[in-house]
């Protein structure tokens, strides 16, 4: 099948730190590359992949501080995609709404992954105006803001089974792993790990958007507590390490997080989650083995009072069952199939 996967271009593919969207895509292309298929993947000039590279630019925005206007390279990026549709049977966009206008007008089949929230009126509004195109969740959750949209299929996100695996290590504290900002809760997760008597480790991003809340909120926190580590933002080779490392992950989120690739990242390593009910958490979550669910502070407190109680070589044989690229790959490669059939009738 010739396939083209359409990256976002705010980081490399795979991004060099953070950067979920395009760790998601680096993990499809790569598994569609080893099932042997014949893969296109349009993303920054910067990126690594088996797949043949479509560069859109040289390298990924969040790395040039020349752009201005981020917009205007995704309107340049679709068009350029727009005249070599013909090459593929299908594509396959993960860049939000950008490709629309102009794929619904033409016959390849194409469908869109949405990764991020829809619980903002202007997507509600944009994207229901493309009702019928074909799109993608990434847990049933995302869907309920939208749910009228053409929804072909719910695929959960997967990673490769050897990029993160458990490592002989001693747990000595517990992990907050992902981005520094109000709705991830790292305020909360200090609160949870001083509360039950854990020492935690913070590997977090800072966005300039969010450098004022972490300035005034989250390094109070930190600055002069002997039980509270912020290492900042590491990447893939540190992290087996470090949430290995950890009796928990903490993930103490506060709205409706679309999928949570971090609580996937930790159970690949056998270290179970603790994870607030908010979006797609019970979808990704088996409460009771891969960790807890809870609905409160107090709630992850006391489930961290009884961590030690699961079973880490059952995490990791949970992440082998539901969580790998492989499983991942086969849902959309099944989804293409579909959509190609019914472009042929």
């Amino acid at each position: 099948m010739r396939i083209a996967q359409i990256s976002p271009l705010f980081e490399a593919v795979p991004p060099k730190l953070y950067g979920g969207t395009e760790r998601v895509v680096y993990s499809l292309t790569e598994e569609l590359v080893a099932m042997g298929h014949d893969v296109t993947l349009f993303a920054s000039g910067d990126s690594i992949t088996s797949a043949t590279l479509a560069p859109m630019r040289e390298q990924a925005l969040r790395l040039d501080p020349t752009v201005k206007d981020w917009v205007a390279t995704y309107y340049r990026m679709v068009e350029l995609i727009y005249r070599r549709k013909d090459e593929f049977d299908v594509l396959h966009f993960h860049i939000d709404y950008f490709p629309l206008q102009l794929f619904s007008r033409q016959n390849t089949p194409f469908l869109t992954t949405i990764h991020g929230r829809l619980d903002v009126p202007e997507f509600v509004e944009t994207y229901g105006t493309f009702k019928d195109c074909p799109f993608v969740s990434i847990s049933n959750s995302q869907r309920r803001p939208i749910p009228e949209l053409n929804w072909v299929k719910t695929v959960l996100h997967g990673m490769p089974a050897k990029i993160l695996t458990p490592q002989p290590v001693k747990q000595e504290y517990v992990a907050f792993l992902g981005r520094i900002s109000p709705e991830k809760g790292a305020d909360r997760a200090i609160e949870i790990a001083t509360r039950a008597g854990y020492k935690i480790k913070m590997a977090a991003k800072v966005d300039n958007a969010d450098r004022e809340y972490y300035e005034t909120k989250i390094r109070p926190l930190i600055e002069g507590n002997p039980n509270v580590e912020f290492i900042g933002e590491i990447n893939d080779a540190q992290k087996p390490e470090f949430l290995s490392g950890a009796h928990a992950l903490i993930f103490p989120i506060d709205w409706p997080e679309p999928f949570g690739l971090v609580m996937i990242e930790s159970m690949a390593c056998g270290t179970p989650v603790i994870a607030f009910n908010c979006g797609s958490v019970p979808e990704v979550m088996d409460d009771g083995l891969t960790g807890f669910v809870v609905n409160s502070i107090d709630e992850a407190v006391a489930a961290l009072g009884r961590i030690k109680t699961l079973d880490r070589a059952k995490v990791r044989e949970t992440f082998d069952r539901r969580w790998t690229s492989r499983r991942m790959a086969e849902d959309y490669v099944n989804l293409y199939e579909d959509l190609i059939a019914k472009a042929a009738r």
